[in-house]
């Protein structure tokens, strides 16, 4: 990861079935305990399935960025334009690669492009309120807490299947 300046390309319909695997092999299931930002012990179930990331790849104002090194899928983010503003989510990195600034890098890339291609002014998230290591890289990334607290969506399994009654999410926001 010498290179400063991360290319990333843009999802598309083929890439489905190695997205699908990518995200819920960073955040569900025992593969996930391998990088740091694991939700196994919060949720069970899958993160998402090929069909949520082709309405996400579909919809005009979305975007999925991919990073790959050669031809092996290494890291994702989404970016959602909303206006002047930007929301991030999914945020990837395969769960081996995970603390070697491959994320940090992916987001600063998401950053730019939201900034250059759809001119936002501002990059806002939500994060489950209890993954308070992941809340504080964000913030150490430029990104407050709000305070603006959601509900977490129980009984919708394409959230996941949570495994504690006490999930919420924050909003966090950074100026671009």
């Amino acid at each position: 990861m010498e290179n400063q300046e991360l290319k990333l390309e843009t999802a598309g319909l083929a890439d489905l079935e190695s997205l699908s695997q990518l995200v819920n092999s960073a955040y569900r299931g025992e593969s996930s305990k391998v990088g740091w930002t694991t939700e196994a012990d919060l949720l069970g179930g899958q993160r998402t399935d090929p069909q949520t990331l082709k309405k996400t790849i579909q919809d005009p104002e979305s975007v999925i960025l991919l990073y790959r090194q050669g031809q092996t899928l290494q890291a994702c983010v989404n970016l959602v334009h909303k206006e002047k503003s930007c929301y991030l989510g999914m945020l990837t990195v395969s769960p081996e690669l995970q603390a070697a600034g491959l994320g940090r890098k992916v987001l600063a890339a998401a950053e730019d492009f939201a900034k250059t291609q759809w001119r936002c002014q501002e990059m806002h998230m939500t994060v489950i309120t209890i993954r308070s290591e992941l809340m504080a890289w964000y913030e150490r990334r430029g990104y407050q807490r709000t305070g603006e607290m959601e509900d977490f969506p129980y009984g919708n399994e394409k959230f996941g299947l949570p495994k504690r009654p006490d999930l919420k999410f924050e909003v966090l926001r950074k100026i671009l």
